[in-house]
C-alpha cells in the first residue's frame, strides 16, 4: 500500500481502470474461443461470423488502449490463418 498521497489517489484511478479493462479483455478471449471451436469442429459458415465478431472486438480493444495494437493484429492474422487453414 503506497504511502504518499498521490500513489494512493493513482492506485484508486488503476482499480477502476483495471476493472473497466478486464471486461473488455475477457470478451476478446471468450470471443477468440468460441470462434476457434467453431473451426476445429468445422463447421466454417459459423466460425467465419465468429472470427469477424472476435476481430471486431481485438480492434476496438486496441482503439481503447486495452491491448497494443500489434498484439492485436498478431491475434487476428493467427486466427484468420486457422480458418483458412480449415477452409483450404
Amino acid at each position: 500500500m503506497p504511502n504518499i498521497d498521490s500513489s494512493i489517489r493513482q492506485l484508486r484511478t488503476d482499480v477502476k481502470r483495471t476493472a473497466r479493462n478486464k471486461g473488455i479483455r475477457t470478451g476478446c478471449k471468450s470471443s477468440i474461443t468460441k470462434a476457434e471451436k467453431l473451426i476445429a469442429a468445422g463447421k466454417t459458415d459459423e466460425a467465419k461470423a465468429a472470427v469477424l465478431v472476435a476481430e471486431s472486438t481485438l480492434d476496438k480493444a486496441a482503439v481503447k488502449g486495452i491491448i497494443h495494437p500489434n498484439n492485436a493484429a498478431r491475434r487476428k492474422a493467427r486466427l484468420t490463418k486457422k480458418l483458412n487453414s480449415v477452409k483450404s
